[in-house]
C-alpha cells in the first residue's frame, strides 16, 4: 500500500476548527453580503404576501412556474446527503471521509429552503398551514390524503428530520473536541451539546450502531421523497407530459445527479476558502467524478425513455408537447443548454483522468450539470402547463417577473449563508472521520518535526 505523510491528530483539530475558534476578515464580508441579499429577498416575500401573488409572472394556465421549479430542485440537491454518507457508510468507500459532512448539512438545509417554496407560492402562508394539518376537527375537517398538499409535507418533513439526526449524531464527538478547545460561555454551549460525551469504547459503539441504523432507515426515505414530488404532476389530469409511469425514477436519480454535482462544487470551494488542502485531495474529487459518470449516464438512459415515450405512443398533443419543448422559441435555446450542460459537455470530459483531477474544470463542470438540471425541471413544468389539454383553450406562455427572479437568488443565498453560519459553529469536515481514516505512514508531520507514527490500516 502507498505510504502517505499524515497529519497528528492535533494538527487536523488545529486545522479544521480554525474557522469555528477564529474567523478570517473575509469571512465576515461573505457573511455580510450573503445576509444583504437574504434581507432583500425577504422584504420581497413581504412584499408579494401584502400585494398578493399577481406581482409575480404565473398566471393562466401556467400556474406553477419559477417558485415550483426551485422546490424540486432544491429537493433534488438534498438527495446528495443520503447518497454519499447513507450508502457509502454502509459500503465502507474510504474516500467519502472528507465529503460525508458536507453533504449532510447540505441535505438539511436545502430541504429547509425546499419546504419555504410551496409556502410562498401559496401567497397566504398561515392559510396553507391551516389547510394541510388541519387542527380544528370540531368542525368536521380532516385531510385529504389524495392530496399532494399532504403527500409533501409528509415525506419532507419525515427526510428533514431523519436527516437532522444523522447530522446531530455525527457531530457529537466533534462537538465534545471545541468543548475542550472554548472557555466561558461557549464552552457550556458546547458541554450541553457534546452530551457527556467522552469517547469511551461504549459511547463509540453506540454511536458507530447509530450511525448506520439511520443509514439503513433513509435509504426507503430517500427513495420515496423525490417519488412523490414527480407524484405531484403525475397525478394531474389534462396537462401533457405530467403523467408519465416513469417519473418517479426518473426524478430520483436525478436528483442524485445534480446532489452529488453540488457537493463536489461545495467541496472544491471549502479546499480554496478554507485550505483544506490536506483533507479535499485530488483523489476524492476524481473518486466523485466517477461516481457521477455512472448516475449521469443511468439518468440520461431515463431522460431518453422519458421523451420517446410520446414519440412512441404517437399522440398528438404528447408529440406537439416535445415539438414545443425541443423546437421552439423561447424553450429550444433552453432545451440545448440542459442537454450540452447536464450530459454532453461534461460527462465525456471526465472520462479522462487529468480532467477529473483538474480542480477548476471539476468546479466549472460541477455548476453546469446543476444549471442544466435546474432547467430541465423549467421544461418540465412550464411548456406543459402552457399547452394544458383538453379542458382550456387558453395556451400561453411564462415570462418570470422580477420578484419571482428575487426569489430565487434569495434561496441560493440563503442556503450557502446557512452554510457559512454552520461552518463558524462546527467543523464542516468531521474530526473524527479523518482521524479513522489516516493511511499508512511512517512518520507524522508535527509543525515542521517529523517524528514516528504507528501504522495505521487505511
Amino acid at each position: 500500500m502507498q505510504q502517505r505523510v499524515v497529519l497528528a491528530p492535533r494538527e487536523i483539530n488545529a486545522d479544521l476548527l480554525k474557522n469555528a475558534l477564529k474567523a478570517p476578515v473575509w469571512y465576515w464580508g461573505i457573511m455580510a453580503l450573503l445576509g444583504g441579499i437574504v434581507l432583500v429577498g425577504s422584504v420581497t416575500a413581504g412584499w408579494l404576501f401584502n400585494k398578493g401573488f399577481g406581482v409575480t409572472g404565473v398566471n393562466r394556465p401556467v400556474m406553477w412556474a419559477f417558485l415550483i421549479v426551485d422546490f424540486v430542485f432544491w429537493i433534488g440537491i438534498s438527495h446528495a446527503g443520503v447518497m454519499l454518507s447513507a450508502i457509502l457508510r454502509l459500503s465502507k468507500a474510504e474516500w467519502r471521509r472528507p465529503a460525508t459532512r458536507a453533504a449532510e448539512v447540505l441535505t438539511v438545509f436545502s430541504l429547509m429552503i425546499a419546504a419555504l417554496h410551496p409556502v410562498i407560492h401559496a401567497g397566504r402562508p398561515w392559510r396553507i398551514l391551516y389547510w394541510v394539518f388541519p387542527y380544528d376537527f370540531s368542525r368536521g375537517l380532516w385531510v385529504n390524503i389524495r392530496s399532494p398538499l399532504v403527500w409533501d409535507p409528509s415525506a419532507i418533513f419525515t427526510y428533514l428530520t431523519g436527516s437532522a439526526l444523522f447530522v446531530i449524531v455525527a457531530l457529537i464527538p466533534d462537538m465534545a473536541v471545541i468543548r475542550d478547545h472554548t472557555t466561558g460561555l461557549r464552552h457550556k454551549v458546547y458541554r450541553v451539546l457534546a452530551m457527556g460525551w467522552r469517547g469511551t469504547p461504549r459511547q463509540w459503539k453506540l454511536q458507530i450502531v447509530a450511525g448506520f441504523l439511520l443509514s439503513a432507515l433513509l435509504l426507503p426515505v430517500f427513495v420515496s421523497v423525490h417519488s412523490i414530488v414527480s407524484w405531484d404532476f403525475a397525478v394531474m389530469i389534462g396537462v401533457e407530459g405530467f403523467h408519465v409511469t416513469i417519473f418517479a425514477p426518473y426524478f430520483v436519480i436525478g436528483a442524485v445527479h445534480s446532489g452529488v454535482s453540488a457537493v463536489v462544487t461545495m467541496m472544491i470551494l471549502m479546499k480554496w476558502m478554507f485550505g483544506w488542502g490536506n483533507y479535499i485531495r485530488e483523489e476524492h474529487i476524481e473518486s466523485l467524478a466517477k461516481l457521477l459518470i455512472v448516475i449521469g449516464t443511468v439518468w440520461f438512459y431515463f431522460f431518453f425513455i422519458e421523451f420517446s415515450f410520446a414519440l412512441y405512443g404517437q399522440e398528438p398533443q404528447e408529440v406537439g408537447l416535445r415539438e414545443l419543448q425541443a423546437f421552439t422559441w423561447p424553450f429550444w435555446p433552453l432545451a440545448l443548454m440542459f442537454i450540452l450542460f447536464s450530459y454532453i459537455i461534461p460527462i465525456p470530459m471526465w472520462l479522462f483522468r487529468r480532467v477529473r483531477r483538474n480542480l477548476p474544470i471539476m468546479f466549472v463542470t460541477s455548476l453546469m450539470v446543476n444549471v442544466g438540471m435546474w432547467t430541465e425541471r423549467f421544461l418540465i413544468i412550464v411548456p406543459g402547463l402552457a399547452r394544458k389539454q383538453p379542458w382550456t383553450f387558453d395556451w400561453a406562455s411564462y415570462h418570470p417577473s422580477i420578484v419571482e427572479i428575487v426569489l430565487v437568488i434569495t434561496a441560493y443565498a440563503l442556503v450557502f449563508l446557512l452554510l457559512m453560519i454552520f461552518a463558524k459553529l462546527f467543523p464542516l469536515i468531521p474530526l473524527f472521520d479523518i482521524k479513522e481514516g489516516q493511511t499508512l505512514s511512517d512518520e507524522i508531520v508535527i509543525g515542521r518535526r517529523r517524528v514516528p507514527a504507528l501504522r495505521v490500516e487505511e
